[in-house]
């Protein structure tokens, strides 16, 4: 029998052979670090996407394993200057200055000139990156982009970002992302272990960062933070789109719905999920509930993709607060990474209003991520084709080449909001306090809850 170490080697060997094997047919090679990212066929490829996931998992594990312990610790417990060095880099618009150079590079003099900041400075933030595979230093102190720093290139021309700093992140949702982890996310970070053991009055991390007890999103809307707001939704609007609006239409039998049936997007902001489940299934009446404010923008929306449904009248746009008595008694309502934004009280609440509405017959469908174990496990719920297979011996949650991103937003969500991320049986636990009781769950990229009332 291999030996731990040979074992995840010999994973990381057969799936770069797999990886290969997609690249060769679809013609084309791996991307190389070394240059910036281009979007391919290798993105959306299932095969790749596993063998990926196989590679990240064995990989990271297999440097956890060999490290020297304390090696391995202060590589966790320094994770705030990496942080620290991208919002330098991104809130300067380094890489939109570097972008000007090509694979030549640029002189961190130069850099420096364009910055306002000293070359030495500038040198050892961009060395510590480059060591970490974020950008490529060339030559000594000459430096370039490279896949992983060009996520975070905006699409503004560097004259379009100082002519209009606050819509700097428009239509760039990596580093708008970047901003929002590396600023709002990082400030609630440093408070994670006080709130741990005495939140006192405050809901997350991040209103004790601020010494307010004021909702981030309400926070967002203070004139001081508009411009942060604009790129929260910058990044939000990337993130959503990674996400294959299938898992939206084939949720239930959409079809088998009897015509005039209504649906409901509850907290469903413009109505994008919305709208191509509309154009689908004419048949059924749809009311998307969010703000008031969301609605103005909602009405826009629709007349310039869809206007013909809000005509008819199989499309209402309702103002709503989802903390507020539900006014619709609907077949069906759904929601979409609306409850991980809040704790559990108020997020029992949300589903309690729309179980008081419901009809003994309705459904409620949430669309939400799943935390998987770090363990093996069980449940009703997912069969063995549907739960995690990492092969051994990775973690069966594939470690970081699956379960890092949804666990790591599972924190996020704590600091930011006080909200989470749940396992299966936290969500069959969120029914049971809301007067719901989960019958199905089609696991995804984005997994599919359904409900019944009880």
């Amino acid at each position: 029998m291999a030996s731990a170490l040979k074992a995840l080697a010999q994973l990381i060997l057969s799936n770069v052979e797999r990886l290969e094997s997609v690249c060769e047919k679809h013609g084309t090679d791996h991307p190389s670090l070394d240059t910036p990212f281009v979007p391919s066929a290798l993105d959306a490829d299932p095969v790749a996407l596993e063998a990926s996931r196989q590679i990240v998992g064995a990989a990271a594990q297999l440097l956890a394993t060999v490290r020297q312990p304390m090696e391995v610790l202060q590589d966790y417990c320094s994770g705030m200057y990496t942080a620290a060095a991208v919002q330098f880099v991104n809130a300067n618009d380094v890489v939109d200055i570097l972008q000007q150079s090509g694979s030549q590079g640029l002189h961190s003099n130069d850099i420096g000139l364009k910055t306002g900041v000293d070359s030495s400075k500038i040198d050892r933030l961009l060395r510590y990156l480059a060591t970490r595979h974020f950008f490529r230093e060339v030559q000594p102190n000459v430096y370039a982009n490279n896949k992983i720093s060009s996520i975070i290139l905006k699409l503004k021309s560097l004259a379009e970002i100082q002519k209009d700093p606050v819509s700097k992140y428009d239509g760039s949702p990596g580093a708008a992302m970047a901003g929002h982890f590396t600023e709002e996310a990082f400030m609630g970070s440093q408070h994670i272990a006080q709130f741990m053991k005495d939140p006192g009055q405050y809901q997350s991390p991040f209103n004790m960062a601020i010494q307010d007890t004021t909702n981030i999103f309400a926070w967002f809307e203070k004139p001081e933070n508009v411009w942060r707001g604009r790129r929260f939704v910058a990044a939000m609007k990337g993130g959503g789109e990674r996400f294959p609006p299938e898992i939206f239409s084939s949720a239930i039998d959409w079809k088998a719905l009897k015509s005039g049936s209504s649906v409901v997007d509850v907290g469903g902001n413009v109505g994008s999920v919305t709208l191509p489940l509309a154009k689908a299934f004419p048949h059924l009446h749809f009311v998307v509930q969010d703000l008031d404010h969301v609605i103005n923008e909602a009405q826009d929306y629709w007349k310039e993709n869809c206007p013909e449904a809000l005509t008819d009248g199989r499309v209402e746009l309702q103002v709503h607060d989802f903390f507020k008595p539900m006014p619709v008694k609907a077949d069906v309502y759904f929601l979409r990474v609306v409850l991980h934004d809040w704790p559990q009280a108020e997020g029992v609440k949300i589903l309690q209003n729309i179980r008081d509405a419901a009809k003994p017959s309705s459904k409620l469908i949430l669309f939400e991520s799943i935390v998987p174990h770090a363990c093996k496990e069980t449940s009703p719920f997912l069969s063995d084709a549907s739960a995690p297979t990492a092969p051994a011996p990775l973690l069966p949650n594939y470690g970081l080449g699956l379960g890092g991103f949804v666990t790591m937003v599972d924190i996020q969500m704590m600091t930011l909001l006080g909200g989470r991320e749940r396992t299966i049986e936290e969500f069959v636990e969120l029914g049971k306090e809301s007067g719901w009781k989960l019958e199905e769950v089609k696991p995804g990229p984005l997994a599919t809850f359904i409900y019944s009332p009880v």
